[in-house]
């Protein structure tokens, strides 16, 4: 299994669960861990929210012992603030420190936060700077293609994060006007790789042993990073794993495999939030789940009335 080096830190496989606002929470995250992924990220924390004591940023920051190592992810576009919650926040118990560097969302956007920083080399270089003279910890920052077709500037971005003294890069292979949409350009990736020395880390289209594999081939990336793939999937780690070993594509789980999950997960989020958060929180992640399966659109029907973890279970016995 390959292994990957980000500054002092070894992890034990090279694959990651990427950061998703409102899904990569901690009973998620646990699953993930669980299925043997390398690296866990957590969902990005507003600098700002650590500034003013937020209650919702707290519950953000919780990190369970069992998922380590973590990558903790920051947001915002004030080189002060940034280094100084960084520093604030040292203590806990993550593994990294992530500048995000690729949110789409428009409310992030207009604040020149997430992806806008990507229309601000000066202040990248200030912001990574700033927060890694401030803390001991390896920093990463995660980045996007471009901001637009436009502006297509990921390689003198990586450039800019690798002077800053940034211990690895991930680079969404779409720009900040794709979003989500249209296929990930794996060339960007392979072309930030062949500019700096620091490891980079791929992301974008990755759904299987295959694509990983494909991706590592066409781009020599170090690490691959999984986001949506992971959603209702935390077995797709451990398929990973299985296919770089065996070159063998895993069974998938079988159906009561799926439910069990599904009801571990739910209980998880009622134990970390509360049955009334948790089970709403949980009809998501059923439909990602139950994706493709019979009668899965009548099912997400019947999920997005449930408001107990027994209604839930009623319900999934179907399956």
């Amino acid at each position: 299994m390959k292994q990957l080096k980000i500054g002092n830190v070894i992890l034990d496989n090279s694959y990651i669960l990427g950061p998703m606002a409102g899904v990569t929470d901690l009973p998620f995250r646990l699953l993930c861990k669980e299925q043997g992924a390398g690296l866990i990220c957590m969902e990005m924390v507003s600098a700002k929210g650590i500034l003013y004591n937020n209650k919702n940023t707290e519950s953000l920051l919780q990190i369970h012992p069992d998922e380590t190592p973590v990558s903790l992810q920051l947001f915002g576009s004030d080189p002060k603030i940034m280094s100084e919650m960084a520093k604030r926040i040292e203590e806990r118990p993550f593994t990294f420190l992530d500048i995000n560097m690729g949110c789409p969302v428009p409310k992030v956007v207009r604040n020149g936060e997430g992806s806008a920083l990507m229309k601000e080399p000066k202040l990248v270089y200030e912001l990574v700077r700033s927060v890694v003279k401030a803390i001991k910890k390896p920093v990463t920052v995660k980045i996007r293609k471009g901001f637009d077709d436009e502006h297509i500037n990921a390689v003198e971005i990586a450039k800019i994060i690798e002077e800053a003294g940034a211990a690895a890069v991930a680079v969404h292979g779409r720009t900040r006007e794709q979003y989500y949409s249209g296929r990930a350009d794996w060339k960007i990736i392979r072309q930030v790789k062949e500019t700096v020395s620091i490891p980079v880390i791929g992301n974008g289209d990755v759904t299987s042993g295959e694509t990983a594999i494909a991706m590592r081939t066409q781009t020599g990336c170090d690490g691959v990073m999984i986001a949506r793939g992971a959603q209702g999937n935390p077995w797709i780690f451990s398929e990973l794993a299985a296919y770089e070993e065996t070159g063998m594509i895993q069974p998938r789980p079988t159906v009561d495999e799926v439910r069990r999950t599904m009801l571990r997960h739910a209980r998880l989020q009622i134990e970390y939030k509360g049955e009334f958060c948790g089970i709403r929180e949980m009809r998501k992640h059923v439909a990602w789940y139950t994706k493709g399966m019979h009668s899965s659109a009548r099912l997400r029907e019947q999920i997005n009335a449930v408001e107990s973890y027994e209604e839930l279970e009623k319900i999934l016995t179907v399956l």
